[in-house]
């Protein structure tokens, strides 16, 4: 049976981890790995089963994620779904008229490769694509 399409991770904006993170531990029982950094971001991973909470600090002001909280506030800044073949789900993307914001594969956190699809053609929200 090929391997179906699943939530990776749900990326959080947050203004800061360490005021943020004590309600994912204390309440609902999860540990963080290591803080990493990508894309202007530090990112907090709290994996959920096979599922994670990626909680999204920005690093400088001009940040990606700086940007979202000054625009919209902390909150979900994107879903992220595994999918089996991320160059095929670009094509399919493309052949559907999806505007993407990465047109190829690139390195995101943990060394995973990604690939944004821009929030205009997708319903207001930000997805993510990962193998």
């Amino acid at each position: 049976m090929p391997h179906q399409p699943s939530l990776a991770h749900v990326g959080i904006a947050v203004r800061s981890i360490e005021e943020a993170i004590p309600f994912y531990q204390v309440v609902l029982g999860l540990s963080a790995g290591s803080t990493q950094e990508s894309d202007g971001a530090r990112i907090a991973s709290l994996p959920m089963g096979e599922t994670e909470i990626e909680l999204l600090e920005p690093d400088h002001p001009d940040s990606p994620i700086a940007k979202f909280l000054a625009k919209r506030g902390p909150g979900i800044h994107h879903l992220c779904f595994r999918v089996p073949d991320l160059a095929q789900a670009l094509t399919a993307c493309r052949a559907a008229g999806y505007e993407l914001v990465d047109s190829v594969p690139r390195e995101g956190a943990g060394g995973h490769r990604i690939a944004f699809i821009h929030p205009k053609s997708t319903a207001g929200i930000l997805l993510e694509l990962t193998e």
